[in-house]
């Protein structure tokens, strides 16, 4: 057996944050007629956010979550759990969507940061937060001068952000592929993505939300004032419903014309010993990115295991939980992305695979479409950066339906759409020549080089 095999070889196919006690009991799914104020189709992040707002804006608001499996179980029990300000996916992405509203865009992400945490305390949700900030490290040489332009950046708009020499980002995490690194050490850090989710279930159903789970949406029908959603047992009424379904795209086909589902691995390791995690140093416990073409990510859990993330990939039709992410020889290459990273813990094994959906778009950030003369509006696309950013998706979905014509939904992040992406059958073998490119492109260049610059030119930001 290789190395990777041999530390992948008792690794559970299962989320890392889902495996947990502290996991709540669901709630029953809808049997029968109810209407509502306010619908919410989805129980993810941006649902159970929105609800929250809504209801602490008109607490005699009837708020109703409809999820169609657990909550936490869909992407938002699945990522990273890197938090980050950015409401647009770092700078350098608000850059070069909206250079206009670059300055604008980074406060509505330090205050929806602030609100984020502020209801994460006021609720006392135990969520693993840690704020050791957000690192991005170069591996490469010819990397070096877009970091660099990236540090200026950050600035220029006067984020608390550090440059690191190859001497000093090595003496924060022992990488011999760390070249440099920025260090963002102002509201970022690192979380329990499915602990979070919980504990903001637990803050709605105490606002008086009620949450219905396993009751997907089957049917939307158009009555004129209200909407009606179909559900296999039941069926909800409401005037307004925001459809936070992200990845799943339900809500309207229409969607998928600008959301790819794209599938994120992860691994995680046991629980480090204090002499393995000494080998690598890592004591601001920061979330880090790299800089490859095909990025990976990783960072510290509170017992000290690593979660190591990246190497997205594509099944035909956006399917959200294809059975090929179900076998572990998947996260062989990932593994071996972790062992270059850090070849000092050869004696590490993994204890968790999975992955989980990225509702990837042109924009790498949220974008909204309303439907049916604006009684329904659809939030999603975050792109793999949704953590913090859902707060803020959730917040001008309210916006939007409750037609408070606050200013920023005057933006164009509020009110334009994204470039649109070809759809089957032309998605998957695009999508499949562009994840072998990505994949082999730092190591074997030609044309995979000149294949992921095409693919830049058409407007995708790989």
């Amino acid at each position: 057996m290789t190395l990777t095999q041999k530390a992948l070889a008792h690794a559970t196919l299962y989320p890392l944050w889902l495996d947990n006690p502290a996991a709540p009991e669901t709630c029953p799914h809808l049997v029968g007629a109810r209407e509502a104020d306010l619908l919410i189709v989805g129980g993810g992040f941006t649902g159970l956010w929105a609800a929250i707002i809504a209801k602490q804006r008109d607490p005699q608001r009837e708020v109703v979550i409809i999820e169609a499996g657990k909550v936490a179980h869909g992407a938002s029990g699945r990522p990273g759990g890197i938090v980050s300000t950015s409401v647009m996916h770092g700078l350098v992405n608000a850059e070069r969507v909206f250079p206009k509203d670059i300055e604008l865009l980074e406060k509505l992400g330090i205050d929806n940061l602030d609100s984020w945490r502020e209801t994460i305390e006021a609720f006392g949700i135990d969520a693993d937060l840690e704020w050791g900030g957000e690192m991005t490290v170069a591996v490469r040489g010819e990397d070096l001068e877009e970091l660099r332009r990236e540090y200026e950046l950050h600035m220029g708009h006067g984020h608390d952000v550090a440059w690191l020499d190859k001497t000093q980002v090595q003496s924060e995490v022992a990488s011999p592929l760390f070249q440099a690194g920025i260090w963002s050490k102002e509201r970022t850090g690192t979380v329990q993505p499915a602990k979070l989710a919980w504990g903001l279930k637990a803050a709605a159903l105490k606002l008086g939300v009620t949450i219905h789970e396993h009751t997907p949406m089957e049917e939307v029908e158009d009555l004129g004032s209200k909407l009606r959603i179909r559900t296999h047992d039941g069926v909800i009424t409401a005037p307004k419903v925001l459809f936070a379904t992200n990845a799943w795209c339900a809500g309207h086909k229409k969607i998928k014309n600008y959301v790819v589902a794209m599938r994120d691995r992860v691994i995680a390791t046991e629980p480090l010993s204090d002499e393995q995690l000494a080998r690598i140093g890592w004591t601001h416990r920061q979330g880090i990115y790299d800089t490859r073409t095909q990025l990976n990510y990783m960072r510290l859990t509170k017992d000290n295991r690593i979660v190591y993330g990246g190497r997205i990939g594509y099944y035909y039709g956006d399917k959200t939980d294809p059975d090929g992410d179900r076998q572990i020889a998947v996260y062989d290459r990932l593994a071996g992305y972790f062992f270059k990273t850090f070849p000092q813990l050869e004696d590490v094994k993994f204890s968790h695979a999975w992955s989980g959906p990225i509702d990837l778009t042109t924009r790498l950030a949220v974008h909204f479409q309303p439907y049916y003369g604006g009684k329904g509006v659809y939030a999603g696309g975050y792109s793999g950066f949704g953590v913090t950013a859902s707060r803020f998706g959730a917040r001008l979905g309210i916006e939007m339906l409750d037609d408070t014509g606050v200013p920023e939904l005057e933006l164009g992040l509020a009110n334009s759409l994204p470039r649109p992406i070809p759809r089957e059958p032309f998605r998957w073998p695009g999508a499949a020549i562009t994840m072998r490119a990505l994949d082999e492109v730092d190591d074997k260049g030609g044309w995979r080089r000149a294949w992921v610059k095409m693919v830049h030119a058409m407007g995708f930001p790989l």
